[in-house]
């Protein structure tokens, strides 16, 4: 089986992602949609994609079968909701929605629908989360009692950049979007790997101390001035999770952005920017070479020259050694990748739930364990670190 898919938004993110999908032999067809007409017909030609619509209203009311969107972070809920109302199946960039209801009304629309919604967590693929995850199944951590999850990515390092490509003259009224509304790098990659959801969370913002017109907020269109925040989360089987979302902060985010640490009552995993360790109670053991990327293709390629020297690195990151590259489409060999290898399974997997017509491994309800935390962390910050409880949606529904 086959099926057809428009992608909305083919920037620095979107235009890497209409090239995999156009590879995969589980599509057909491949259009692009973009609020400058001349970036989609750019990709359409580069990547020899079937076509470009003129709007994403025009999108939604043809054949295709399926929409990705790859459209600002703040906007996702309702044009996934419109685009599952309007009978496709979904593809989303990272965060779900910016607020309980509009998860709640995606939730909401993928029941009724019966149409296939996937968040494109990255972390869910993350080599650190593979090994922990695959270790927790064998059984080597005991039980995991502790996680940290850090999104460390420092506005130096090609975000001022990136702000300004997607938002144009008025983009400090963006780049002060808060941290904790875009908690899923940290938070996906330690509850991809621990079954198990947060229920409370405590979280102290911290307030930007530049003088830069970014995190201001008389500028920003959020009212927001934390730069960065950190967050200790209650899970439900009675462990914790800290995360922090830094964006002011000096780390080699280029190296390795999000990082990982499990602590279990028989064996810890910890992270640094360059070293990856197991530990036992007898000793520590080096496991860096099996999480690290290779790179799939070279920093200078034409199709990053809009992309910040300082991010490329996210964008050719490939697989590791601990990823099971032999269940990809033979079509992927070679092909770019990004984000420490997780490109091609999200789009793989992606493009399975909607052929087999099965729940994606990041579907609507693990979305909103994804997302939910954070939601509920950045009002517990603006309360002082008040510690507030998060509202589950449940389990996802069997589905053939």
């Amino acid at each position: 089986m086959t099926f057809s898919i428009g992608l909305v938004g083919v920037g620095q993110f979107g235009g890497q992602f209409a090239h995999l999908f156009n590879l995969h032999p589980g599509v057909s067809d491949v259009y692009v949609v973009d609020d400058i007409p001349e970036r989609a017909a750019e990709a359409a030609g580069r990547f020899h994609l079937a076509g470009v619509k003129s709007s994403f209203d025009e999108l939604l009311a043809s054949d295709v079968d399926a929409v990705a969107i790859f459209t600002q972070r703040w906007t996702h809920g309702p044009l996934v909701e419109q685009a599952l109302r309007a009978g496709k199946h979904v593809y989303s960039a990272v965060p779900m929605a910016i607020s309980e209801d509009e998860i709640a009304r995606i939730i909401t629309a993928v029941r009724e629908t019966g149409n296939v919604y996937m968040m494109g967590e990255t972390s869910y693929y993350n080599p650190a989360t593979v090994y922990a995850r695959k270790q927790l199944a064998a059984g080597k951590f005991g039980r995991i009692f502790y996680t940290e999850g850090d999104y460390v990515h420092d506005m130096d390092l090609g975000f001022y950049d990136a702000y300004q490509y997607s938002g144009g003259e008025r983009w400090k009224e963006t780049a002060s979007y808060p941290p904790m509304l875009y908690p899923t790098h940290a938070v996906g990659g330690v509850l991809g790997a621990v079954p198990a959801h947060a229920v409370s969370v405590s979280c102290v913002g911290v307030k930007d101390h530049l003088d830069d017109g970014v995190f201001d907020k008389e500028v920003s269109m959020f009212g927001n001035d934390f730069s960065n925040a950190t967050a200790l989360f209650e899970l439900n089987d009675g462990g914790v999770m800290r995360t922090n979302e830094m964006r002011r902060v000096g780390y080699p985010s280029h190296i390795r952005e999000s990082r990982f640490r499990f602590f279990g009552t028989e064996a810890s995993f910890e992270q640094l920017a360059k070293v990856t360790v197991w530990q036992d109670k007898e000793n520590v053991h080096d496991i860096s070479e099996q999480l690290e990327t290779r790179p799939s293709m070279s920093l200078d390629d034409p199709s990053l020259a809009n992309v910040a020297p300082e991010l490329r690195d996210a964008f050719v990151s490939g697989l590791s050694p601990v990823h099971d590259a032999e269940r990809l489409p033979e079509e992927f060999r070679g092909a770019p990748n990004g984000h420490e290898g997780s490109h091609h399974f999200l789009v793989d997997d992606f493009v399975t739930a909607v052929n087999a017509g099965t729940l994606p491994p990041v579907n609507a309800w693990v979305a909103a364990r994804f997302t939910m935390p954070g939601i509920v962390a950045h009002e517990s910050a603006l309360r002082g670190g008040e510690r507030l409880p998060i509202h589950d949606f449940g389990d996802a529904p069997q589905r053939g």
